[in-house]
């Protein structure tokens, strides 16, 4: 099983990061595929999590209308387009594969390296 997110950077408050996880060796009639962020000294939050065979979607409140969850089956990639970036966005993101049910806080099964997304005021 691999999750290989890549995207993040660093971007002034307003702009935009477009982050991609490509899966490899996870069932998506059985997991659901999740993006998570860590700020320095916080636990992990789920910000958008989506199902690939029924196309369900969550996005946490402070991401909605901000952040759009996709994919492309063809590819495994789960993409997450961050618009109107703020600096509180700022943290480390990665994805996972967990249960659908349990996006809002995980637990994962499987997860990624993460990738740094820094949002400057």
């Amino acid at each position: 099983v691999q999750l290989v997110e890549s995207g993040g950077g660093l971007v002034q408050a307003g702009g935009s990061l477009r982050l991609s996880c490509r899966v490899s060796g996870v069932s998506f009639s059985t997991y659901a595929i999740g993006w998570f962020r860590q700020a320095p000294g916080r636990e992990p939050e789920g910000v958008s999590c989506m199902t690939l065979d029924d196309n369900s979607k969550y996005y946490t409140d402070s991401v909605e209308g901000r952040f759009t969850i996709s994919s492309d089956n063809a590819k495994n990639t789960v993409h997450l387009q961050m618009n109107n970036l703020q600096p509180e966005d700022t943290g480390v993101y990665f994805c996972a594969a967990l249960y659908w049910g349990l996006c809002k806080e995980g637990p994962w099964r499987f997860r990624g390296q993460g990738t740094q997304v820094t949002v400057s005021a």
